[in-house]
């Protein structure tokens, strides 16, 4: 799972002709098409969002099968026309798991959706990347395995309230990025986060090895709403 966070370069935009602008969109919708087409062959996912706020712009959200994979999608947008619209703000790799306190996927279809998701086409979302403490009063990996097993059953009761509300992917990313894990939300109401977070921060795993990177929230975006993010 790939989060490629872009800024969009409009000094740059202001600079170019009409039909420049309308070449760089038409070959954007191209490769829109593209990732599109590799969804119906099951191959993936990707989505585009309207960051709100000033740590981005927009986030190119791509789940694959493998890192080969995800590096083709990252520098597709980068080779287009379009790519120099685009400079990078940031970027987080991680792998889709379930938690090792679960079941086995294989033979439960519900756990099975987890681990391969589908995110929706339209809403918001949130991510942010998160990580366990590790301090010589606070260790996580010092607990027991069924101390941290009860902790996050708990956890797991509160985002469960939340089922049908909120879709959530976790990602685990130890050795793979800066941070342990990455967590990424769906709502149709980007309230819905401001709730579960809030009420995670109470949860017993959280309040004590909990650490948390920076928030980046957006609004799913089609085609209609990209160009009116340009004027046109």
């Amino acid at each position: 799972m790939l989060h490629d966070f872009r800024r969009v370069d409009f000094s740059f935009w202001r600079t170019l002709v009409e039909d420049e602008q309308r070449a760089r969109l038409e070959a954007l919708r191209e490769l829109l098409a593209g990732w599109a087409e590799l969804e119906t062959r099951g191959e993936g996912h990707s989505r585009v969002y309207a960051v709100l706020g000033h740590k981005a712009d927009l986030l190119f959200l791509h789940f694959r099968k493998s890192f080969d994979a995800l590096l083709d999608a990252q520098f597709a947008l980068n080779r287009i026309p379009a790519g120099d619209l685009f400079p990078p703000a940031y970027g987080y790799y991680s792998v889709v798991e379930l938690g090792s306190h679960t079941g086995d996927p294989s033979s439960d279809p519900k756990l099975m959706a987890e681990l391969y998701p589908t995110p929706p086409k339209d809403g918001y979302v949130v991510f942010y990347p998160m990580s366990k403490k590790r301090s010589e009063d606070e260790n996580w990996y010092w607990m027991p395995q069924e101390e941290r097993a009860r902790m996050m059953r708990s956890h797991g009761e509160i985002g469960r309230k939340y089922a049908g509300t909120i879709l959530q992917v976790v990602g685990g990313s130890q050795g793979l990025d800066d941070w342990e894990w990455s967590v990424t939300l769906f709502a149709d109401d980007p309230i819905a986060f401001k709730k579960i977070v809030y009420e995670m921060r109470f949860d017993e795993a959280s309040a004590r090895y909990g650490l948390f990177g920076p928030f980046f929230v957006g609004r799913a975006l089609d085609e209609t709403n990209l160009k009116n993010i340009f004027g046109i």
